[in-house]
């Protein structure tokens, strides 16, 4: 058990009433979960407010509570601390609980609107192939070394942070790769934490839902960046326009990275087949087993992240040739009957504009690109009509069809989305709203050398309808049902 005034360090602290050496065997900002001599954070989160389950969590054996106003009434047996921002004293709180793990580990965060996964992941594929220990925290999953757990969220809540790190330490990981999303940074997730290096992938229309402004958006972002100590570096893409906003006022070591502009790490892409890229990396051709000039980016990244935490240039060409892809990101397959099926995450206009353009450079330009494509609910309705335009622009055939609705109705997204589609590209669009059948539909429609680009959920398992999941699986689908056709 810890004692409070041991984990009050470094927190942002207006006021206490009662006994800072009261001992804290849990820290929850769930009600739900408070055991005897918890300590109860109040949050006031966009739903629920903390501060009303406060007796709740005393009721069932909280001894601390932490939270941005005490309570009129208050109980003469509980220690009431309070602060200027729940959620930043939950994250150092967490830290401090488990021992401050991230100052023990060499952990890089991954920031920016597309990419993120896929560098986080080959970076872990990277320094696991050379022979380390390495952590990750992703959208698709968390890895503690080889051990696997399900990912909730981009960036988890700030325990599970800690949680996590202090395992990977105890189980000898030196390495940690992490996205850090704007939620995340905003909510106070990463605070508290200790990064040696921050990379910065680009910045497009995205979380406007919660963001509001574009602006909003872009300054969460570089608070990440402005938090990095000296010690650490600061890897920005410099092609983004954004990139050099990311480093105004950074303290870390600048370093920038671009295909198209000067930068320290500079790529050029000589050929994008589908069976890869070959690239020009810092003078050296590498055979990498990814597609598309997105990917380039990415490897870019990857390839600067890694000569900047000491491995030398030639190993870590030679390891960027051996990559695999990442699940749900440009994966695909090429049918018994010579059709391509493209499963991939690209939910955001400028992530489906990247994969269709990587697919138009690549095709002959005899065969059709049939695109199969929603928009997640309760989330940024903006983007909707621009995801209808792009797909509909760069396709020679759209299927417009559910995506993970959740509480709002199916039909109203995709008639939102349509709404952005050019009268000249009217006669392309389809909708049909069960995602199976709309799979099935473009399965249906594609003849020998056709490309299917089934988008939006790419890694996901699941389809989320009026608050519940079912298990739907885009890659699994497209191929059981290619598989029917064909035999």
């Amino acid at each position: 058990m810890k004692v409070l005034k041991d984990i009050l360090f470094k927190v942002n602290v207006n006021a206490i009433v009662g006994n800072t050496t009261v001992g804290v065997s849990t820290i929850e900002f769930d009600s739900r979960k408070v055991v005897n001599n918890s300590l109860f954070v109040a949050q006031k989160g966009l739903v629920f407010d903390g501060h009303k389950f406060i007796d709740k969590a005393i009721e069932l054996g909280a001894k601390t509570i932490v939270c941005e106003e005490i309570p009129e009434n208050c109980n003469s047996e509980v220690t009431y601390v309070e602060v200027k921002n729940s959620d930043s004293a939950l994250a150092i709180l967490a830290s401090n609980y488990y021992n401050n793990p991230s100052s023990e580990l060499k952990l890089i965060g991954v920031t920016g609107t597309n990419g993120k996964t896929t560098i986080a992941t080959l970076l872990y594929q990277l320094f696991s192939n050379l022979g380390y220990k390495v952590g990750l925290l992703s959208t698709v999953k968390v890895l503690v070394d080889k051990k696997e757990y399900a990912a909730t969220h981009t960036t988890p809540n700030s325990l599970q942070i800690n949680k996590y790190l202090s395992e990977m330490l105890n189980d000898g990981v030196e390495y940690c790769f992490m996205e850090v999303s704007s939620h995340g940074i905003h909510q106070k997730r990463t605070e508290g934490l200790e990064f040696v290096g921050g990379v910065f992938t680009n910045l497009t229309h995205d979380h406007l839902d919660y963001h509001e402004t574009f602006k909003d958006y872009r300054d969460v972002k570089k608070a990440f960046f402005d938090s990095l100590p000296k010690s650490a570096f600061a890897l920005v893409n410099v092609d983004d326009k954004n990139g050099e906003v990311m480093l105004q006022n950074t303290v870390a070591n600048k370093q920038t990275y671009a295909l198209k502009t000067m930068a320290n790490f500079k790529a050029k892409i000589l050929e994008n087949q589908f069976s890869g890229l070959l690239l020009n990396i810092d003078n050296s051709e590498v055979w990498a087993k990814l597609i598309g000039s997105f990917n380039a980016y990415n490897l870019l990244a990857v390839y600067g992240v890694a000569t900047l935490l000491g491995v030398e240039k030639t190993e870590a060409l030679t390891e960027i040739s051996k990559l695999g892809n990442v699940s749900g990101r440009f994966e695909y397959f090429i049918s018994e009957g010579d059709i391509t099926a493209i499963v991939d995450y690209a939910h955001t206009p400028d992530a489906l504009k990247n994969v269709l353009e990587t697919i138009n450079d690549i095709r002959t330009g005899n065969e059709q690109v049939i695109t199969v494509v929603g928009c997640g609910g309760d989330r940024d309705k903006a983007k909707r009509p621009v995801m209808g335009r792009i797909a509909a622009l760069l396709s020679s055939q759209v299927i417009f069809t559910s995506d993970n609705p959740r509480s709002e109705n199916a039909q109203t997204i995709i008639d939102e989305i349509e709404v952005g589609v050019e009268p000249q590209d009217y006669k392309k669009t389809l909708s049909v709203l069960d995602r199976r059948q709309a799979i099935k539909t473009a399965a249906k429609l594609s003849k020998k050398g056709d490309i299917i680009l089934i988008a939006g959920k790419g890694h996901e398992t699941y389809q989320e309808i009026n608050g519940e999941r079912s298990y739907f699986n885009d890659y699994k689908e497209i191929s059981e049902i290619l598989n029917a056709i064909e035999n």
